[in-house]
């Protein structure tokens, strides 16, 4: 990504050893090195500091990398992976209509499968989404948009995060009762 070149760039022109940036950005050296070779990406407050100690706009600093943001945020894989454990829920509740035609124990198998294959798509979804930390991307395409930016910290981030997948497992546990209950009563 460009923001890599951008920063290492920018950190020599001013002299400045990567201990030295991270310093000035309240960040660890290791950091740093990670924004520098692309293992990570500053959030935004981090790159509002970056902007200001390099002297140059926040447009300058990620414009070439805004584009790339905007495909990471639409990646194919991750429409793949989530249209994948839509359709292994829907099979998986499916399998219940088997149960009063086949029996318990012969729909057993179709059901657990279909479960692996449901929970296989959502781990690997949300592995893709920390990989490629789509939350800093999120937060800096809206700035960049002109959108309102999400400012919670670290820990209430977490939080956050935290209620809205319980409600994610809440709503999907109803909406299966539901399928459930529909598949049994055919």
């Amino acid at each position: 990504m460009n923001i890599a070149t951008q920063i290492k760039n920018y950190r020599k022109v001013q002299n400045w050893s990567q201990d030295d940036l991270a310093e000035k950005v309240f960040v660890s050296r290791q950091t740093i090195s990670n924004w520098e070779t692309e293992k990570s990406y500053p959030d935004l407050h981090s790159l509002f500091l970056l902007s200001n100690l390099f002297n140059v706009t926040l447009d300058e600093l990620v414009k070439g990398d805004l584009e790339k943001m905007k495909d990471e945020l639409s990646n194919k894989k991750m429409n793949q992976y989530s249209i994948g454990m839509l359709v292994t829920m829907i099979l998986m509740f499916l399998s219940l209509a088997l149960l009063k035609r086949i029996g318990f124990y012969a729909t057993l198998p179709f059901f657990g499968l279909f479960m692996l294959g449901m929970f296989y798509c959502a781990y690997q979804l949300e592995v893709l989404k920390k990989k490629l930390n789509i939350q800093t991307y999120q937060e800096i395409v809206d700035y960049m948009d002109g959108k309102d930016v999400n400012r919670d910290t670290q820990k209430q981030r977490k939080k956050r995060l935290m209620f809205e997948n319980v409600l994610k497992v809440l709503g999907g546990l109803i909406v299966g009762l539901l399928m459930a209950f529909i598949a049994l009563s055919l």
